[in-house]
């Protein structure tokens, strides 16, 4: 790109910045939508907003090749946004790449599993932490920002602060679980 054409993009991208700031994106989606916009303008050594359907073809054509699908999925749903927030045009091609659809059953350890896991720890700190996170069905951040005054002995409830999506969430907690705390 020349030195117009760079400026022009500078402008579009610093643009879809301020457009994912302002839906309230997670800091990790700004990354990885804005990765998006800058890998399609390498690859093509031109500004996005110039390509046809037929580039983006190409384009996600390459990419399932050399990347996985998250990754595939993550340039679509960036670019979508692109098009849609900072082009101010429509996204008509969402149909140019389709993921597999996997069914997959998750791997869910059974009651000897864990306590096998949790036996085998030397640490009781790790015990506790193990317990904790499998037997309140927590995710292992959440487990770690966890405080004393998040737990709720009296109508046995955890306050899980920030979770997924940022949000807050209550969940049950065992009496195992508030023994090990203890």
């Amino acid at each position: 790109m020349n030195k117009t054409q760079t400026q022009h993009f500078q402008r579009l991208y610093q643009k879809h910045v301020d457009a994912l700031y302002r839906q309230g994106k997670a800091d990790t989606t700004i990354d990885v939508y804005s990765r998006a916009v800058r890998r399609i303008t390498a690859f093509f050594d031109r500004c996005p907003d110039t390509l046809t359907a037929d580039n983006l073809k190409t384009y996600f054509s390459s990419l399932v090749k050399t990347h996985s699908w998250s990754t595939v999925k993550t340039d679509r749903n960036g670019l979508q946004f692109f098009y849609h927030h900072t082009l101010n045009k429509q996204w008509p091609w969402v149909d140019i790449i389709k993921p597999p659809q996997r069914k997959t059953l998750p791997v869910i350890l059974t009651q000897l599993e864990i306590q096998r896991i949790i036996n085998q720890t030397q640490e009781l700190r790790y015990q506790v932490f193990i317990l904790t996170t499998y037997s309140m069905g927590l995710r292992l951040g959440e487990t770690l920002n966890l405080t004393v005054a998040d737990i709720d002995s009296q109508r046995m409830k955890a306050h899980v602060r920030l979770g997924k999506g940022k949000k807050d969430r209550l969940v049950t907690l065992p009496q195992k679980t508030l023994s090990a705390l203890r």
